[in-house]
């Protein structure tokens, strides 16, 4: 006999899912596990909305399980933990991020790199070990390995710190890899978004000079005055772009539309390094020749493991890095997905699931 979501495990949860492509998201009531020995179970307070959750909902990439509860930007307060629980109390600050589940066996997860894990568990629309769907944080409680908990210094916000368990360790691990985090070094951050935002205030805390490169003009001020960058280049500006060839020790792309890369290679010194961190639909055309001139580097790179995710988090709290927020309410959250498939969100949505997901029970 099929169980259905409410039915598969023993503890009742309660959150927003979306059943069909239309991406709706509305009232879904389901269940988690018990906590296991070595599991932390939580009360979500907030979770951000990510790119990826918009995506999702609308399956977009065809391999996405209805209903989905999206959310991998959750955070919250622990209400329980197992008998093998070794960093964590209960009234710790928590959060997990994209990922819950690995093989924990490989090379990758040996080097605390389980986002690379080919047995990698998704938060959400995944299949956990015991073969069941996980459940992301747009609901009222999680539950997780501890390996995957990432513990929150007392200073860090949790509404304006939650995007960073995605935004921020996409920013951050291509960084600190690419031995772009040295003091000096000229980084050059494409698209000022949700992920650039973040990603020119960790580069500034690294010492970098920062140069935002968009193709909106109007947001120069934004860059220069709120986020610290040092200078803004309008890439549909031949003549700016021109000026500034070979001159980056390396940039981070963070654009998901199909765009030129040509003209950011160009940008590179010899040796520079170009990291795609975006995710267009369709190939990007990749120009050989520019590569050879100057022995430089196209790569891609994903969030980051655990031990990097937790450096990260205690990196932003003590450099005072938060995500620029609109907190949203829970019944907001299809008006929220609207707005974000517009760009018409500074920077990033956090819904208050503390405070607002109750009221929506049916």
């Amino acid at each position: 006999m099929v169980k259905t979501p409410e039915q598969e495990h023993p503890v009742e949860a309660f959150g927003w899912a979306a059943r069909d492509t239309t991406g709706h998201l509305s009232p879904f009531n389901f269940s988690r596990r018990a906590t296991g020995d070595e599991d932390v179970r939580f009360k979500v307070l907030y979770c951000g909305i990510c790119h990826t959750d918009l995506s999702s909902i609308k399956n977009e990439w065809g391999i996405c399980t209805y209903p989905i509860v999206p959310g991998h930007e959750l955070v919250g307060e622990v209400t329980e933990v197992g008998s093998m629980v070794k960093k964590t109390n209960v009234g710790d600050r928590v959060g997990v991020g994209a990922v819950v589940g690995a093989c924990h066996d490989c090379d990758n997860c040996n080097n605390d790199l389980e986002i690379y894990c080919p047995k990698m568990v998704l938060t959400y629309s995944s299949i956990y070990h015991d073969g069941t769907v996980t459940y992301g944080g747009y609901s009222d409680t999680m539950v997780a390995n501890e390996r995957y908990i990432v513990h929150f210094p007392d200073n860090m916000p949790l509404d304006g710190g939650a995007p960073l368990l995605c935004a921020g360790i996409t920013m951050y691990s291509p960084l600190k890899y690419f031995g772009l985090a040295e003091p000096g070094k000229h980084i050059g951050i494409v698209g000022l978004g949700g992920l650039g935002h973040v990603g020119v205030k960790f580069a500034k805390a690294f010492g970098a000079k920062v140069t935002v490169i968009s193709t909106s003009p109007s947001k120069k001020d934004e860059a220069l005055k709120q986020f610290g960058a040092d200078s803004f280049l309008v890439s549909r500006d031949h003549d700016q772009m021109q000026a500034a060839m070979g001159t980056f020790d390396g940039i981070i792309d963070t654009v998901s539309a199909v765009h030129a890369i040509s003209p950011l290679i160009d940008l590179l010194k010899s040796h520079g390094k170009l990291i795609m961190v975006g995710a267009p639909d369709k190939p990007l055309e990749l120009p050989v020749y520019p590569l050879l001139m100057g022995r430089k580097l196209v790569a891609g790179s994903a969030i980051g493991g655990m031990k990097e995710t937790q450096e990260m988090i205690d990196f932003a709290a003590k450099h005072n890095i938060t995500a620029e927020i609109e907190v949203v309410s829970m019944d907001y959250v299809n008006t929220a997905m609207k707005r974000l498939a517009k760009n018409d969100v500074r920077y990033r949505f956090v819904i208050d699931v503390g405070n607002t997901l109750a009221a929506t029970r049916p």
